[in-house]
């Protein structure tokens, strides 16, 4: 593809359509960001080139009306002389030099015409790039604009989290508190009601049984000492 046609595809080439359909906007702008720096660049050196040919032409076109006119002088010159033959050859001359000049102001009009639409193109590929550039400002900033979004809502969820983790934490420690409350209101339940009281029961037993025994000796007479005997 040439420079022109390619430029004229950039200039007619709707950048919002294309950036919808790229998969990565950002990627896609940079691309063709590139693609219209570049082809400026190409755009601009070729006319840079056409100028300088039109330069060459046109000193060319002088140079040529200079010798016409020096033969138009000769010719003149012939007349007066009466060399009617030498001036029929130098009007031969400058006829041809002046077809010659008709073929080169052509040549510069078409030039002219040509340079006219480059400038011209030039100017809507600078529109097109500005566009372009003002585009991909506006990306970073929706882009930077939603990453700052999704940093604000991660935290928010992040804190949300936090604060329920914080009141289960809270919770837990209260069923925990609650819990410990009862294991203490239990503590000294594992022993039976039955084995204290049998267990008071056998002192109250042991005791009794004592107390018996202190009676039947006392009334029996044993432990006595043997001086009470006649």
């Amino acid at each position: 593809m040439g420079i022109f046609s390619r430029m004229t595809d950039i200039i007619n080439s709707n950048i919002n359509s294309l950036l919808d359909r790229a998969e990565d906007p950002e990627k896609m702008i940079r691309l063709i960001i590139q693609e219209m720096e570049d082809t400026l660049v190409e755009v601009r050196t070729s006319s840079a080139r056409v100028l300088a040919d039109r330069k060459q032409a046109a000193r060319r076109v002088e140079q040529l009306r200079g010798e016409a006119d020096s033969w138009d002088e000769k010719a003149r010159l012939a007349i007066r002389k009466d060399r009617e033959d030498l001036a029929r050859a130098a009007l031969q001359e400058k006829r041809e030099l002046e077809e010659e000049i008709s073929a080169v102001d052509a040549e510069l009009a078409a030039t002219d015409e040509h340079v006219a639409h480059l400038n011209e193109e030039i100017g809507q590929l600078q529109q097109k790039l500005s566009d372009a550039k003002a585009k991909q400002k506006t990306l970073a900033m929706r882009n930077a604009t939603v990453d700052s979004r999704i940093k604000v809502k991660r935290q928010v969820h992040r804190e949300a989290l936090d604060d329920a983790f914080t009141r289960f934490e809270h919770f837990e420690r209260r069923m925990d508190n609650l819990e410990s409350q009862l294991d203490v209101m239990d503590l000294g339940r594992d022993v039976s009601p039955g084995l204290a009281a049998e267990i008071d029961a056998l002192q109250e037993d042991e005791r009794l049984n004592d107390e018996l025994a202190r009676l039947r000796r006392e009334v029996t007479g044993e432990g006595r000492t043997g001086g009470g005997q006649a």
